[in-house]
Order: C-alpha cells, then structure tokens, then sequence
C-alpha cells in the first residue's frame, strides 16, 4: 500500500505534525510493505530545518523525520512554502528535499490513501 501523508502545521505548538509522524513510524513498523510519503506544506516546512533543539524529554520531530526516512519512507517539501518563510536557502534534514505541487500531485494519484494533518 501506498500512503500520502501531507503535513500543514507548524513542528511544535500544535501536535498535529507529531501525530502524522506517529502514525506514518507505526504504518512502517507494523505494516512494512508500506510504502510512506511525506510532503510538508505551509508552516510544516520548518520541521525539515535540522538542529532544531527542544526540552528533554520532550518529542522531536527531527528525530521522527531521520526515522521515517531511514526505514525507507519519502519527504518533500512545498518550494513555495519554504521561499514563502525565508528558508529556501537554508541547510535541510539529509534525504529531505524542496519540491513542487506537480510532485504532490503526482504522489496524490499514485496513493491509495491520502491522509491530511
């Protein structure tokens, strides 16, 4: 099965980033024939900027990002998004890249299910 997830918030201050992060890490660990995407858009384009630091023991994004991307799973970006909050020129996650909505339009007609956070 192949999964879409796109992501729209902001990485912290609301949890609905880490909630589609959740369930795409638990789609990879107890479904593993799927096949995970992420796109970023809007204020989620700033979870793709790496050293981000948090408060201990609280949840980090950057960490759940390299996990989903080590166990196979796909992240873009919205390149409008980035250029939108001044950080297209800035370093990103490795295995992250910006991209364009004919990418996430492409990915939306291959997927079986489309989720939205």
């Amino acid at each position: 099965m192949n999964v879409l997830f796109i992501l729209n918030d902001a990485p912290y201050g609301s949890e609905k980033t880490y909630n589609g992060l959740r369930l795409a890490m638990a789609l990879q660990k107890n479904h593993p024939g799927t096949e995970v995407r992420i796109f970023l858009m809007a204020d989620a384009v700033t979870a793709a900027i790496p050293a981000q630091n948090t408060p201990q023991g609280y949840y980090s994004i950057e960490r759940m990002l390299k996990i989903v991307i080590v166990k196979g799973g796909q992240v873009k970006l919205c390149g409008t998004c980035c250029e939108a909050r001044g950080i297209k020129a800035l370093p990103l996650l490795e295995g992250v890249e910006a991209s364009t909505m004919s990418q996430l339009a492409l990915w939306t007609v291959e997927s079986e299910k489309v989720l939205v956070f």
